[in-house]
């Protein structure tokens, strides 16, 4: 399981995608959860409060540890901006890669491809993280991905290494 967390606009689904598409390309079964269409099918209903953030990210880490324990690189686009919520995820079964997507506030609010900061600003979106709700970043990521300062070839191959690092260690584990 390979959880991308980060705020809105610092490239989570586009790096997932890049990933999903190398793994793809090397045959190996890997499913994208983004948190949009997460949002609209797995979690239709649940607000923005930090109860519903938190049952988010527990559904989702459901999900992608049934998909995990069948053999499915799972690749995670989520803001969770709760550092608790991804600890107890990180905490399950499923081998855990957390990669910290990190751009600053002003860098995706630049971005901002759904207008979301824009709404956020004028009061039209509450609990927003970043801007009216926290983010707590990871104290110690497996992988950080500064978007804002590398491309997006850069970050896919750090995330393409830390995925091929745990498959090599998990082998190893397997035949002690």
């Amino acid at each position: 399981m390979v959880w991308l967390t980060g705020l809105s606009g610092a490239g989570k689904s586009t790096i997932a995608s890049a990933v999903a598409a190398d793994l793809r390309n090397r045959d190996i079964a890997v499913e994208v959860l983004d948190g949009d269409i997460v949002r609209r099918d797995l979690s239709h209903g649940l607000g923005f409060s930090k109860e519903d953030r938190d049952e988010n990210v527990r559904r989702v880490g459901f999900v992608a540890d049934l998909l995990s324990r069948h053999g499915v690189v799972v690749l995670v686009a989520l803001v969770s901006p709760y550092r608790a919520a991804r600890d107890a995820i990180r905490s399950g079964r499923t081998p855990f890669l957390e990669v910290f997507v990190n751009a600053p506030v002003a860098v995706c609010e630049r971005r901002d491809p759904k207008g979301l900061y824009k709404r956020a600003r004028a009061g039209e979106l509450a609990h927003f993280t970043g801007v009216s709700d926290p983010y707590e970043p990871p104290i110690s990521a497996d992988v950080e991905c500064r978007t804002d300062l590398e491309n997006l070839e850069e970050s896919a191959r750090k995330v393409l290494d830390a995925i091929g690092d745990a498959i090599d260690a998990a082998r190893l584990v397997e035949k002690v």
